[in-house]
């Protein structure tokens, strides 16, 4: 969100007829706190912010009418800067998330020659760039596929910390780089975002098109072109699995943390715990979603499952289990974290800082919880066991060397 709303507060009228000069310091004879909002004897008072609220709000307000007041302030702010981050379907309040405006296929990198001019841009917090870099990692495409990370601003733009400019373009911001495409760009500037250097054009930022190109589009410059994440014979099954995550779990803990109304909340973390435990409840015989082999269905649920425990539960209100009280989930989770490369793509402490310290609507004290005890590197690391799950010997870390 780039636009910040202030509303002006209402004007207080009195019938009182003559008005005594202000005086900072009452007389403490006559003078009674309200003690549920009185400022301690050692506030100083030369915060301007402090210094507005107590001429907008004396201490003999009646603390009814401020707090009124002020709900009625915040709610309308609330919905006006929830409709710029999460648009919502007006008739129920339940967020619907818009579609991405550059889309691709395996295929398209071959008809335009640019695999050898490609730059991936993400956000370490975002479970969708997320995505892209454990594929892009599982595939060896470091090298061929550089990346520049942007983190959240506080104007709601992605930015680019370090020098301050992204590796390819030498832009300050996300949004810079999307205007350089041919005709320019004035809509939502997302990541991940795949950019042809050479065309100085998008390719797509859609994430499951993206991840589907580094999967199958770019074998001749990847190190590990064997791995294959959708393979014919199973893509029927990754196609329904994602039919059922997308919808109740990658974005249903949005459609939980971005409700507008109980009625959209309720329906919301429903289809959210009901599908987690089916998930739980199907992965108790089979080692990945799709059995013995991991898959793009398995990514995509994983860098939900990962944010979940930290994030999703506490601040998106998905409080009714944690994944570490799943015991086939979260084995499934360590699963996939243990397999080599993929913890490196997992940044903690950016995805906390990137949700808490960012999402004001949702956090406006910007308070960050403390690390749950599951989220931790070691805690990760604890023996999964769910090798017994696989009809065959072959693990992840034998197909990646």
């Amino acid at each position: 969100m780039s636009t910040c709303f202030l509303h002006p507060l209402p004007p207080f009228h009195t019938t009182t007829t003559t008005l005594k000069p202000f005086n900072p310091i009452p007389n403490h004879r006559n003078f009674h706190p309200i003690y549920s909002l009185k400022t301690p004897s050692n506030t100083t008072t030369s915060n301007p912010l402090t210094t507005l609220t107590n001429i907008l709000w004396p201490k003999t307000l009646p603390p009814q009418l401020l707090i009124s007041t002020v709900r009625t302030i915040w709610n309308s702010t609330w919905q006006l800067m929830m409709s710029q981050l999460a648009p919502s379907d007006p008739t129920t309040g339940s967020y619907s998330r818009p579609s991405s405006q550059f889309r691709a296929n395996p295929n398209q990198l071959s008809r335009q020659n640019s695999k050898t001019n490609l730059h991936l841009y993400v956000g370490l917090p975002c479970p969708w760039a997320h995505r892209t870099l454990i594929v892009r990692a599982l595939k060896g495409l470091e090298e061929p596929v550089p990346v520049s990370v942007a983190t959240p601003g506080v104007d709601g733009l992605w930015v680019f910390g370090g020098q301050g400019r992204d590796n390819a373009n030498g832009c300050r911001t996300l949004k810079q780089v999307y205007k350089l495409r041919e005709g320019g760009y004035d809509g939502r500037s997302t990541v991940p975002m795949l950019w042809d250097v050479g065309r100085k054009e998008v390719v797509c930022n859609e994430s499951y098109d993206i991840i589907q190109l580094l999967n199958s589009g770019l074998n001749d410059l990847a190190k590990n072109p064997g791995l294959d994440l959708e393979p014919p014979s199973l893509k029927a099954r990754i196609d329904e699995w994602n039919r059922v995550i997308y919808p109740n779990v990658n974005n249903g803990v949005y459609r939980c943390g971005f409700a507008q109304t109980q009625e959209a909340y309720d329906a919301a973390v429903s289809d959210l715990f009901n599908t987690l435990d089916m998930l739980d409840d199907h992965l108790e015989g089979s080692r990945y979603l799709c059995g013995d082999s991991l898959t793009l269905a398995d990514i995509c649920c994983f860098t939900t499952l990962i944010r979940f425990d930290l994030v999703y539960n506490v601040m998106f209100k998905c409080t009714k289990k944690k994944v570490v009280e799943y015991s086939n989930l979260h084995g499934y989770m360590r699963d996939i974290y243990q397999i080599p490369k993929v913890a490196e793509t997992c940044n903690m402490e950016a995805m906390r800082e990137g949700y808490y310290k960012y999402l004001f609507p949702l956090n406006p004290g910007n308070i960050q919880p403390v690390m749950p005890s599951g989220c931790e590197h070691e805690a990760l690391l604890k023996p999964h066991n769910r090798e017994s799950l696989s009809s065959t010997h072959t693990s992840m870390n034998t197909v990646l060397s």
